[in-house]
């Protein structure tokens, strides 16, 4: 059994991450990202998917990332599904 870094709890099913040559043991993946997600530097949240890195600061959308100042981001490229996006939404006003 081990330990884990951010609870303490003595579990049996600790597992160990290894991230830019240190070693962390954890309990469960919520104390795993509680301690090495980073955070968005916008709206503070914890980064749990790819998000965006933009000139060496982390966001966790590219909404966050405009709100601070960086172009160019998308959370998603369109293609043909964003004309259906639009027709729907004009068919909804």
């Amino acid at each position: 059994m081990a330990q884990c870094e951010v609870c303490g709890n003595d579990y049996y099913l600790s597992f160990e991450v290894v991230t830019a040559g240190n070693r962390h043991v954890f309990d469960c993946f919520e104390c795993a990202i509680h301690k090495l997600a980073p955070v968005c530097s916008h709206c503070g949240c914890k980064i749990i998917g790819h998000g965006i890195e933009a000139k060496e600061t982390f966001f966790c959308c590219a909404n966050c990332a405009r709100q601070s100042g960086v172009s160019g981001v998308e959370d998603h490229i369109w293609g043909k599904e964003k004309e259906t996006a639009e027709e729907l939404a004009k068919q909804q006003n």
